[in-house]
C-alpha cells in the first residue's frame, strides 16, 4: 500500500485571500480525503509586526479585502474594520493553529476557519490570546491545555520553524498548495484559484503519479 502523499495547505489565518479560499480548501479536504493527507502549515503573513497599522497600509489591506469579497463572495464586515492602533501581527494566530495541531489535530481546520471568521466577520482581535483561547474552547479544547501549549517556548520555536519551512520552499504568498510525495514536492497553486481549476490540477497529478 503506497503511503498517501501529503497535500500541504500553506496559509495564514489573517491572510484575506486564504479566507476567500476557505470554501475551496474545505471542498478539497472532503473530496480528496482518500487520495491525500491534507495538512496545514501556518506560513506567517506578517509575523512579529509590532507597530500599529498606518492609514495608507490599512487602506491597501481593505482594498484587498474588497477584492477578495468581490471575487469569492466570502463575507466581510467592512465598517470599522482594522480599528486605529491595531497591530497586524499574524504570529499569535499562527501559533494558535500550531497549538491546536498538537492538542487536537482533528480540529486544526475548524480552528483555522474559526479564527478567519472571528477576524473578518466578527471583527475580533485574533492577535490576543484570550480571543484564540475562546475560539479553541468553542471546539471543546480545554482552556488550560491551550494556554499551556500556546505560551510554551517549544510552540513558539515550532511556529517560527514553520515560517522558515515555507520560506525554504520558496513560498512568498498565500494560499499555496504543495503536494509532498516522499522526497518530492510539487506546487499545485500559489495564490487563490477556484475549485474547478484546482480539481483539474490535482486530478492530473494523481493520474500521473498514482497510476
Amino acid at each position: 500500500m503506497l503511503e498517501k502523499p501529503v497535500l500541504w495547505y500553506v496559509a495564514d489565518p489573517m491572510c484575506s485571500w486564504c479566507w476567500g479560499f476557505a470554501p475551496v480548501i474545505e471542498n478539497i479536504r472532503q473530496e480528496y480525503a482518500a487520495a491525500f493527507t491534507v495538512k496545514v502549515l501556518p506560513g506567517g503573513l506578517r509575523p512579529g509586526t509590532d507597530t500599529p497599522l498606518q492609514p495608507e497600509k490599512k487602506a491597501q489591506i481593505l482594498h484587498h479585502w474588497h477584492a477578495v469579497h468581490t471575487t469569492t463572495g466570502q463575507p466581510f464586515t467592512f465598517e470599522n474594520a482594522l480599528p486605529e492602533g491595531f497591530i497586524y501581527d499574524t504570529e499569535p494566530a499562527c501559533r494558535g493553529v500550531a497549538s491546536v495541531a498538537l492538542i487536537e489535530p482533528e480540529q486544526v481546520f475548524p480552528f483555522f476557519s474559526a479564527i478567519q471568521h472571528a477576524f473578518y466577520v466578527g471583527q475580533e482581535d485574533v492577535t490576543q490570546r484570550a480571543v484564540l483561547q475562546k475560539l479553541a474552547a468553542n471546539l471543546a479544547i480545554p482552556e488550560s491545555s491551550f494556554t499551556a501549549i500556546f505560551q510554551s517556548g517549544e510552540i513558539k520555536q515550532q511556529t517560527q520553524a514553520g515560517f522558515q519551512q515555507a520560506a525554504q520552499w520558496g513560498i512568498s504568498g498565500f494560499p499555496t498548495l504543495v503536494v509532498e510525495d516522499g522526497t518530492h514536492r510539487y506546487l499545485m497553486t500559489s495564490g487563490y484559484r477556484p475549485l474547478a481549476a484546482l480539481r483539474h490540477s490535482l486530478d492530473n497529478w494523481l493520474h500521473q503519479h498514482r497510476h
